[in-house]
């Protein structure tokens, strides 16, 4: 089997998959062969299979345990199986504080970006255990690493993501099911348009991404290509991990940076 083709025969699932990294990867998924399964709870998850072989959208609650199900149901009817789960989906909840954020707000950030890959995990794993393995990834967040690159509460969750792939990976031990978590940077996708979009109003596009060695901003495609190895035979010993994929954000403690050539001090 070429390279081009490394996920033929397989059934890819993706949440958040109307806009940026859902949809980046759904797109890539396809063009390596798969079939490939778009879910999120807008309606431009249609789009993000439009023109696509072998594909199906379907809108749903990716916090809804009921929605879940009836997802992995759907795609094993429809399809005959899973082999790839990737629980992107996720809200931001904000910038709130510690001291501002809401009990409700806490318990609709983590229903939906903590509470909803756990369930698709739940779900998901026994139908790829029948498909003799496969992978599940999770989107976490370098949010989720440690403090600075969102509110609290979607800082929290994401950082439970990682406890969870850790947790998960062990509990599926000998099932032939890997769980990994990819922590991106400042990537622009629907949660983030904001942002973008006022840099650019503003003139200054190009302090996207300033607080990392490389100096720019990440693209959804950079993810998709992560989730892509993760999901293939050649991280078949990647099992309980979450990958930074930042621009080597991850890699610093806070410091006043120079410019190279210059001198620290």
């Amino acid at each position: 089997m070429s390279d081009g083709a490394r996920f033929t025969g397989k059934v890819a699932v993706v949440t958040g998959a109307a806009s940026g990294i859902g949809r980046a990867t759904v797109r890539a998924f396809a063009t390596q062969g798969a079939t490939v399964v778009a879910a999120d709870r807008s309606p431009d998850v249609h789009d993000s299979v439009a023109g696509l072989p072998h594909s199906l959208a379907v809108t749903l609650d990716a916090g809804e345990e009921a929605d879940v199900e009836r997802l992995v149901e759907t795609a094993c009817e429809r399809f005959g199986g899973i082999d790839i789960f990737y629980a992107n989906a996720g809200i931001s909840g904000g910038t709130a504080g510690i001291l501002d954020a809401s009990a409700e707000l806490w318990a609709e950030v983590l229903r939906v970006n903590l509470i909803g890959p756990a369930l698709a995990i739940k779900h998901a794993a026994p139908r790829i255990v029948e498909r003799g393995g496969g992978a599940i990834l999770c989107t976490a967040s370098v949010a989720g690493l440690r403090s600075g690159a969102g509110g609290t509460p979607y800082s929290a969750s994401k950082a439970g993501v990682i406890s969870l792939v850790q947790t998960a990976a062990q509990q599926l031990a000998t099932s032939g099911v890997r769980v990994n978590a990819i922590c991106p940077g400042l990537i622009e996708t629907g949660m983030t348009q904001r942002a973008f979009d006022y840099a650019r109003e503003q003139g200054k596009e190009e302090k996207l991404g300033q607080l990392n060695p490389l100096r720019r901003a990440g693209r959804p495609e950079e993810i998709a290509e992560v989730a892509l190895f993760l999901a293939s035979d050649a991280a078949s010993y990647i099992n309980g991990q979450a990958i930074a994929v930042d621009g080597g954000l991850s890699s610093s403690h806070p410091v006043v940076r120079q410019a190279f050539g210059k001198p620290a001090f």
